[in-house]
This record gives C-alpha cells, structure tokens and sequence, in this order.
C-alpha cells in the first residue's frame, strides 16, 4: 500500500497541470460545502448564544386568544371571570418536572403618566410583581434595596426602577429615596435593578430584533409590589406567569406542562382564553432548521461540482491506463496479479481526489472567514464536515476510479506488451 501510494503522488508530480485541474472539481465543490456548513453552523451557534447568553432560562406564559397565536394583548378587555393564580398553583408549577422557580406578575408595555418633577418617562414597561421575579428573570438590585414582604403586606407604594428608567428621571443623582409619581400616585423609589448578565444579542435581521428585544423598551422599567397594583390600575388583570427552568435544554420541556396547568383553572365560559407558552428556544430551534433547509438546497447545488470533479478523475485515469499500457503489461508478464493492478490505481485515485479535498477543504476555511468578514455574518468551522469532506473525496476517487482500474486490472499482458 505504501508504495502504491508513493507512485501515486510521483504520478500526480510527474504531470502537475493535468492533476491540478483533475482536482479543481473536487476542490470547488468541498470548498463550497464547507463554506456553507460553516456559515450554517455559525448562525445557529449564534442564535443559541443569544439565548444562552441573557441566563436566565425563562419560560414566560401569557393569556391570550387562542383563535390567534399573538403574544399581544388588551387586558383591559379581558372578561370577567378569569381567576387569580393563587399560591398554590404557583407551586404546582415549580413542581413540574424541570422548573426550579416561577413567577406571577401583572404589566403595561406602553405605560405613561410617569413623572419625577418636570421629566416624564414616556411608554416604559410597568410591571407589578412578586417577591420570585428577579430570581426568575435574572435581575439584581445594584442599588438601594429589594421588595420586603412588609411591602405587600401593607401595601407600601414603593418602586424599583431599572438602570434606563433611573437614567432618564434622574440623570446623575442617585434615585434611591426620591418620589416619582404615577397616574397621579407618589411611589418611593427603593432600589435600582438591573439583569444580573449584561449581554447584548447579536442581531441579523428584523426577525431576530423581535425575536430578543421585542420585550425590551428603550423608555425603561418600572417594578412595584404586585399589591399596589391596584393603587394605579382599578380594574382586576390577569396574570402573565415565567418559570425559570433548570437548564436550556428544560426550556422546551417546560413551557407546555404549565400552561396546561393554568389553563385548567380557566372557567368554560372564556373557552377562547388560553395560556400559552412564549418559548425563545423553542422559536431559536425553528429559525435553525429554516435555515438549515435554505442552505441544504445550496449544499446539493454544489455537490454537483465534486459529480463533475468525479467525472474528471475517471477521465484522466482512463488516460493513465492508456498511457500506461505498456508498463501494466510488463508487470503482468513477470506475475502481477490483477489484484495488484486493480489497487494501484484505485489508490491513485483515491490519493488524486484526497488531495483535492484537502486543497478544497483549506479554500473553504479562506472562503468562509472572508464570507464573515465582507456579510458580517458568523461562521463555524465545522470539524466532523472537514473529516467527513476529506473522507467523502476519497470515495469519489474510489468509486470514480474503479472503472479505468479494473479495465487496466484485465489487461492482456500480450496485448498491453504490444500495444504503442
């Protein structure tokens, strides 16, 4: 085998053009897949990262028409007789097989009537909470102080703001103990909150904004005690639900369960009221696969390069045995066997078009960090599609060159002696 392989590449030296462009097929046609397959792996690493990186693996659950698949809704037409989530069913959830906390809490997106003296924070997002809210959505208070449990029991109208809310009512000064006014209401500040992993998602399109800021708002936040509520908001809401699951792989696991849970607490009479599950990962794995379905039309288009590529290396071998006649006869005559000459230039073959994929497999790379750089896209570089390419090219060489070596392998050693 060593030796046939040592003649193989001293057959591939002897004619460096013609072997070049016996390869160019294989080499375009690895180079493109491997472009592909990394720019493919690159973006779902990317989507996944966005994911991972906000850590917090939670699961939000909102009520909704189930005639229409919108997160948005008017709560404040919501009818009558939606019950409230008590504790107990809280804790049901959190029993639920990959849960590890959950979170009931009321909000308005675009919320006005917020003010501090002459300065107005126009459409912030308010939401009332419980004492599981930060732990469920990753936020830490980085000033001041967290909700007590005081502040429920009494009612106490007291806020936390987020760093862009803070930023914008107070500029530099410190928020902590001033008062702001909603709807006409005073509220204490107590604290400044923030999301414990301050990571910003790689955004590639309109969809992917949605997708990871949709429920963001440059205006801020504004958190209160779920029982002042009620101070700001007379009319009963219902209540949107996150859980937090224990890891990312649980997030797809868990969305499912606890609607079912919070949708048997629903009364007949609001049949078209479901809860639903709003499941990032679940929408992230779905961009993938759309996107790996596009790409995988593109893979097959130039899979039809290494078919050319095939094609040349069964050609030009065709030509070696041909050019070769004479040498295969004299081996003949002085007792090879035809399984000697059937695996020399299978070999060659095989070395022929390895060759070529590992060319093609160095272009890919080239190709793929250039693509990143002009589209601004990211890219993976895949290992088992390098493997898998280099493998795969000698194949083509197998199959594509055991024509021409089983025509050389039958050979006539009178004939191929004769022959000029």
């Amino acid at each position: 085998m060593l030796e046939n392989i040592r003649l193989s590449f001293q057959g591939i030296w002897s004619h460096k053009m013609r072997s070049f462009l016996t390869m160019l097929g294989i080499i375009i046609g690895i180079a493109s897949i491997i472009a592909i397959v990394s720019t493919i792996q690159g973006t779902n690493e990317q989507l996944m990262q966005n994911v991972i990186g906000s850590g917090t693996n939670a699961v939000k659950i909102s009520l909704g028409q189930s005639s229409e698949y919108d997160f948005s809704f008017d709560y404040e037409s919501v009818p009558y007789g939606v019950p409230v989530i008590d504790e107990e069913t809280r804790q049901q959830l959190v029993d639920v097989d990959g849960v590890e906390d959950a979170t009931l809490y009321t909000m308005r997106s675009y919320a006005d009537g917020i003010y501090y003296m002459k300065k107005s924070l126009q459409s912030a997002q308010v939401y009332g909470i419980d004492t599981h809210y930060f732990n469920v959505n990753g936020y830490v208070v980085r000033t001041g102080r967290g909700f007590l449990q005081e502040d429920y029991d009494k009612n106490h109208k007291v806020v936390i703001l987020d760093q862009t809310a803070a930023s914008t009512l107070f500029q530099e000064e410190n928020a902590v103990g001033k008062t702001i006014e909603i709807r006409g209401e005073p509220f204490v500040v107590v604290g400044v909150a923030q999301p414990g992993s301050q990571f910003e998602p790689t955004i590639n399109s309109i969809e992917e904004y949605y997708l990871y800021m949709g429920d963001q708002d440059s205006s801020g936040v504004v958190f209160m005690p779920s029982a002042a509520w009620s101070i700001i908001y007379q009319f009963d809401e219902p209540q949107n639900v996150a859980v937090k699951a224990a890891s990312i792989e649980a997030m797809t696991k868990v969305g499912k369960p606890c609607a079912e849970i919070l949708n048997g607490r629903l009364s007949t009479g609001n049949s078209d009221l479901k809860y639903r599950a709003k499941n990032t990962l679940d929408t992230v794995e779905q961009q993938q696969k759309i996107n790996e379905s596009t790409n995988q039309q593109l893979i097959w288009i130039a899979s039809i390069s290494l078919l050319v590529g095939g094609i040349g290396v069964m050609n030009i071998m065709l030509v070696s045995v041909t050019e070769r006649t004479s040498e295969i006869g004299l081996k003949k005559a002085i007792g090879a066997r035809k399984r000697v000459i059937l695996m020399q230039f299978l070999t060659e073959a095989a070395v022929l078009t390895s060759l070529g994929g590992i060319i093609g497999v160095i272009t890919g790379i080239i190709m793929a960090q250039a693509i990143s750089k002009m589209a601004q896209v990211p890219v993976g570089i895949s290992v088992p599609a390098i493997i898998g390419s280099v493998l795969f090219s000698m194949v083509i060489g197998v199959v594509f060159g055991f024509v021409p070596s089983i025509k050389a392998s039958n050979l006539n050693p009178i004939d191929a002696l004769r022959h000029e």
